[in-house]
């Protein structure tokens, strides 16, 4: 992006730092999750499972607040204006502290409770209480605590975060696995997971501190601050709403196959759902972590700039989506044959609906982060038109149709709102420029995967012949993808590069960083 240097840097550290950590934490959860089941056994992880959700459910309360406070403070930030940042901050601590207090009320309260709602369980009542109160602690010291954490997110130094916590967290689950190997005894685990949401709070106090030591921070003064800042609380309203409609959509998807199809669909179901997840999960993680860079370009208001980067991000969001659809589409089924078995294959209609929602999910990244680094919340009507046709087109045609029924009530709710609403709200009230020239230059980064898809696709059959063993192991699979996927990948890049000024211009950037590293090293 045309970002001074520091900003670009901070943006490529992010992305990396966020890259690298999901990798590994894939990695040691996969692993770690095979020997919990042996060593502490599958109620005690179904156990933990549920209590993480209960508390989720609770702080559903805070769903808004970070991100109203991301906005309001890229300004101050931008404008290096100290004692705005404290007031912005010690805002945030008052608004977190009611919150802590209402989750912890709440879960007091909802413990009472457990040996109704866990009589059944052969896990005992020590551990039970335990766990929750050691997750509930920790919970709790995000919103007394560690609500400071906020300022290195808004600043792009996300990777401050992401580095203690994530160091932190792998060094838990490592010691949990160790230790609970060795004795199966359920209580070290929770007593750990306890020890290291205390030692990550005292790091990241010691991190803010050495960082940001002009930060001073009183929440007494939340209530006048509250006044001082009337946008805020405004605009944790709107986000809210926001939020809690991903939330809703997100987690009716097993509902509805439930309830419309059967119980052991949810399962096949979910199977494809968990790949294309994991799989984007790696991406967005990383292309979210310049949301903050994106902000901070904002509070300059070059204009020209802002679009500039605008679309370069979305050619390069159109280059992942390419790649992980057609990749996807031609190989996701003989990993779930290789993987569970062949009986797991789901229908081709379904796998089709499937991708075009995944394609859908990840070229929204783009207008959705700058919607967010606008600040653009106030359309609540448009959550609740996208849900309301999600549920009704669902409605109207599962029963029919199945699971395509329900992934159609997905496609056509989101295109209606984040293909087409989405965009216009950003280019009329954000960037200020005509809706005419988003399509005028989106349409051909559309036709370019349209067309190369097709060519790769009717490509694929006959290749297909060169590698008639590669669903019967997981090394001849993975050559079958690489010889697939890699000449789909070239010839798009290309492509795009053909065709797209955005395209061309991210490209600049890889010399350019390249020769500022090779300059950096001379010096």
């Amino acid at each position: 992006f045309n970002m001074p240097k520091s900003r670009v840097q901070k943006s490529i550290l992010n992305a990396r730092v966020s890259f690298i950590f999901y990798i590994l934490t894939l990695a040691c959860t996969f692993f770690s999750r095979t020997i919990f089941l042996k060593s502490l056994g599958s109620n005690f992880l179904g156990l933990i499972g549920t209590l993480q959700n209960i508390l989720g459910l609770m702080n559903l309360a805070e769903l808004g607040l970070g991100a109203a406070i991301s906005f309001a403070l890229y300004k101050p930030l931008q404008e290096n204006k100290k004692t705005d940042i404290s007031d912005i901050i010690s805002l945030f601590g008052f608004f977190y502290k009611k919150i802590g207090v209402f989750v912890f009320g709440a879960a007091i309260i909802l413990s009472a409770f457990f040996p109704l709602i866990f009589r059944n369980s052969p896990v005992s009542y020590g551990v039970v209480y335990s766990a929750f109160y050691t997750f509930l602690f920790s919970s709790l010291l995000s919103y007394f605590v560690n609500y400071t954490q906020i300022l290195f997110v808004a600043d792009q130094k996300n990777y401050l975060v992401a580095a203690y916590f994530q160091t932190a967290n792998i060094l838990k689950i490592l010691l949990q696995m160790a230790l609970t190997w060795k004795y199966g005894n359920p209580y070290i685990w929770i007593a750990i997971e306890l020890s290291f949401g205390i030692l990550y709070s005292l790091i990241l106090r010691w991190k803010v501190r050495q960082v940001y030591p002009w930060l001073k921070t009183c929440t007494r003064n939340g209530a006048a601050l509250k006044r001082q800042y009337p946008d805020i609380l405004i605009r944790t309203k709107q986000v809210f709403i926001h939020k809690i409609k991903d939330f809703l959509l997100m987690q009716s998807d097993q509902i509805f196959v439930f309830a419309f199809v059967s119980l052991s669909m949810v399962a096949y179901y979910g199977n494809y759902t968990l790949i294309t997840t994991r799989i984007t999960g790696l991406f967005t993680t990383t292309m979210d972590s310049i949301t903050a860079g994106i902000g901070n370009l904002i509070a300059e208001g070059n204009r020209p700039r802002i679009l500039s980067v605008f679309w370069e991000l979305m050619a390069f969001r159109y280059f992942l989506a390419g790649i992980i659809v057609f990749c996807s589409y031609h190989l996701i089924n003989s990993f779930i044959s290789l993987w569970l078995g062949s009986e797991y294959i789901l229908e081709n209609s379904i796998v089709v609906l499937l991708m075009i929602y995944v394609f859908i999910m990840i070229t929204r990244g783009t207008v959705d982060m700058f919607n967010t680094a606008f600040g653009l919340y106030a359309d609540t009507w448009a959550a609740w038109t996208e849900v309301i046709l999600n549920v009704g087109i669902t409605v109207a045609t599962a029963f029919y149709l199945g699971i395509n029924g329900i992934l159609l009530g997905k496609i056509i709710s989101t295109a209606l709102i984040i293909v087409l609403w989405k965009p216009y709200y950003l280019f009329s009230r954000g960037l200020q420029t005509s809706y005419l020239l988003y399509w005028k230059k989106t349409f051909p980064l559309l036709l370019a995967f349209a067309i190369l898809y097709t060519a790769f696709h009717f490509i694929s059959k006959p290749f297909l012949t060169l590698f008639p063993n590669h669903s019967s192991s997981f090394g001849s699979w993975l050559s079958y993808a690489v010889c697939l996927c890699a000449p789909f990948s070239v010839c798009y890049g290309i492509l795009l590069l053909c065709i797209s000024q955005g395209a061309r211009d991210l490209l600049r950037r890889f010399p350019y960083k390249l020769r500022s590293s090779g300059a950096t090293k001379k010096t």
